[in-house]
């Protein structure tokens, strides 16, 4: 299909988002789309840009997946001291299951080459693996958020707001010594020489940056991936007769329980989730398709497990690159601080699995 009949399917879908659901959703829908746009068209992928800077020694993904964390929580952390009871954070409490979740998902999202965000844009671009891991991607997610309460067990404390604790400008402040930090360690990383600076990714951090904006100020919360890929699989289970919410710790929440009882159109994360697709298929659509030399059976195998573990661990860890990492940031959680090195040692796991089966 031509980018012309899907424009016109897009403006019909948002014309019936405004008219039956609300111009909330019409208007969340072209913010998702943004996001897929940007990231197909700047191929800003979080996965990447991490395994770039450790098999390549090439920092410019990293640093501008930096400029993206330091541009929005420029932004929203004063929004948030702001209007506190109208703006909610990406909080997440720090727990086992946060470390045990960020580090396995580090290690996997190499392995199926995206994390959730990736694993959206790919899919809405037609690339067949990550087509194939989006199913059991939500599936691993619907697990991991009805076993939740269990791993929680196992030790968490109360989540950490940055802007709560210090306000906006100390919080702010922080923040850029921590992305500081992390900017210098990719430098004694890669060493001299290596070009930091990449145009096409750093106009795609200022254009995600702003996206991300959007979606705090409309959805009222910030940017998120993977709780709308668990609600799908929940609400497909709860339909089949699978799995009774109301048993559940999670999904017993009664914000979760009106989730699986209306329209997925209501919920903020799937409609930008259904945007990142169409943004990513626009963008694809006025492309030639890469050939890709086919996948063997193992490494469909070994991806489609990696992809499951993808969602599950996803859940443990309170998001993905952008729940927690982007999301919790840029907000002022501390546990998004506490999911990055971890993640990024579970990436020095995954790179190597990947180079095994040669993907």
């Amino acid at each position: 299909m031509t980018r012309f009949p899907l424009a016109a399917v897009f403006a019909a879908f948002f014309l019936a988002l405004a008219w039956f659901v609300s111009l909330r959703q019409a208007a969340l829908f072209l913010v998702g789309i943004g996001m897929g746009g940007v990231l197909a068209g700047a191929r800003f992928g979080f996965t990447t840009g991490w395994r770039r800077l450790i098999e390549q020694r090439d920092p410019s993904g990293v640093m501008a997946q930096l400029v993206l964390l330091a541009i929005a929580a420029a932004v929203c952390m004063p929004l948030l001291a702001e209007y506190p009871t109208d703006l909610g954070a990406a909080l997440g409490p720090p727990s086992i299951s946060l470390l045990i979740g960020a580090f396995v998902f580090g290690a996997t999202m190499q392995i199926a080459d995206g994390c959730g965000s990736g694993t959206l844009y790919k899919a809405g671009m037609g690339v067949p693996l990550n087509m194939a891991i989006l199913p059991v991607f939500a599936i691993g997610s619907f697990l991991g958020s009805a076993q939740l309460e269990q791993w929680l067990q196992l030790g968490a404390t109360a989540p950490v707001s940055l802007v709560k604790t210090f306000g906006a400008g100390e919080a702010f402040g922080l923040t850029l010594i921590g992305l500081v930090v992390f900017g210098l360690a990719a430098r004694a990383w890669v060493g001299k020489g290596a070009s930091w600076l990449n145009r096409r990714l750093l106009i795609g951090a200022v254009l995600l940056a702003v996206l991300a904006l959007l979606n705090l100020v409309i959805a009222g919360q910030p940017w998120g991936v993977v709780y709308g890929f668990g609600l799908w699989a929940a609400k497909l289970a709860t339909a089949a007769g699978l799995f009774d919410p109301t048993a559940n710790a999670f999904w017993s929440q009664p914000v979760n329980l009106n989730n699986l009882s209306q329209s997925v159109f209501l919920d903020v994360t799937s409609i930008t989730n259904i945007g990142i697709l169409a943004g990513a298929l626009f963008v694809a659509a006025g492309q030639t398709a890469a050939q890709r030399a086919p996948l063997t059976g193992k490494q469909w195998l070994v991806g489609i497990i990696a992809g499951f573990l993808l969602g599950y661990s996803s859940r443990l860890a309170f998001g993905c690159n952008i729940g927690a990492m982007v999301s919790g940031i840029s907000t002022g959680s501390l546990h998004g601080w506490i999911w990055v090195p971890l993640a990024f040692c579970g990436s020095l796991i995954g790179v190597r699995v990947r180079r095994h089966f040669a993907f």
